[in-house]
């Protein structure tokens, strides 16, 4: 596997690099994105009422915004049953599951820097 560094000397690398990089930045932008997509990891199929319920501190209205663009997005698949009350599941697309080892190895991230500053 090449290394990141290896990007720095060869300009059109490091120039993919960087796009792709940024690429990856605009899907994931958005102060409740990744807690969201965690969540649908966790839960694998989820009502729109859970995840309310289960993110701490978002509105209605900015779950339903971050849901309709990871839809967009292709990250989250939106499944409506016809039935009264409406019915609505949220689950994660073959694109959005692809997401798993970096969203676990920001969570092991933040663990671990959790960790050093809680030791001083």
């Amino acid at each position: 596997m090449e290394s990141e560094t290896n990007y720095y000397h060869d300009p059109e690398k490091y120039q993919q690099c960087t796009s792709a990089t940024i690429r990856a930045m605009q899907l994931l932008e958005g102060k409740w994105k990744l807690v969201i997509l965690a969540q649908l990891f966790a839960t694998d199929v989820i009502r729109f009422s859970e995840l309310e319920r289960s993110v701490d501190g978002v509105t209605q209205k900015m779950l339903i915004q971050q849901l309709k663009q990871l839809e967009k997005d292709g990250l989250v698949l939106r499944t409506v049953y016809p039935q009264v009350p409406p019915k609505v599941e949220y689950s994660l697309t073959e694109f959005g599951r692809s997401l798993g080892p970096a969203i676990t190895a920001v969570r092991k991230w933040a663990e671990a820097r959790g960790a050093v500053h809680s030791h001083g």
